[in-house]
């Protein structure tokens, strides 16, 4: 009986490891689309570095030379994962397809990625990190972020705009904030 449950076991397990084989499946050599590069992976994790460091000044947590020093670390690391992404882009442009624009103006432009681009970026997670926190909102008076629940700012103590089920607030304070 052992014997029998045994064998019906390694057979589940043969046709387990050979069921790809058996119907034809088989795996992209090619890198897929939703993989990050490793200068994507870098870039990603310092813009995220830095918007957590940007939310830990914001709530208190950091003071002001560690949250400079932070940030200014981390720009440059973002910096350097653009500056690669951009380089990994124009070799890729440059030996891969020869594409009239990208043979043309590519080559000579993109290695070199402009703080314009960084800015935009930086200002994206903000954006992001601005819309995480909309439970609450920023407060209109200070622009400092409360919780989803807040009435009151807990920087200043201006009355926040409230999304009640029940209507407007009598009292009309406060506006829907950024």
């Amino acid at each position: 009986m052992i014997i029998v449950g045994a064998i019906c076991v390694a057979a589940a397990v043969v046709l387990y490891v050979l069921q790809p084989v058996l119907t034809g499946e088989e795996a992209s050599l090619h890198r897929e689309h939703d993989e990050p590069t490793e200068a994507e992976a870098r870039k990603r994790n310092a813009l995220l570095a830095l918007r957590d460091v940007e939310y830990d000044h914001a709530t208190g947590k950091l003071d002001e030379d560690d949250y400079r020093s932070l940030r200014d670390e981390l720009t440059v690391e973002a910096l350097e994962a653009l500056q690669s992404m951009s380089a990994d882009a124009a070799r890729a442009g440059s030996a891969g397809e020869s594409d009239g624009a990208a043979g043309a103006g590519g080559a000579g432009t993109a290695p070199v990625a402009s703080d314009a681009v960084l800015e935009r970026e930086i200002a994206a997670f903000r954006a992001a990190l601005r819309v995480q926190e909309a439970g609450g909102g920023a407060c209109p008076a200070c622009d400092k972020p409360n919780g989803p629940a807040s009435r009151f700012c807990a920087h200043c103590g201006v009355a926040l705009a409230t999304s009640e089920p029940d209507g407007p607030r009598a009292d009309g304070a406060g506006s829907p904030g950024a």
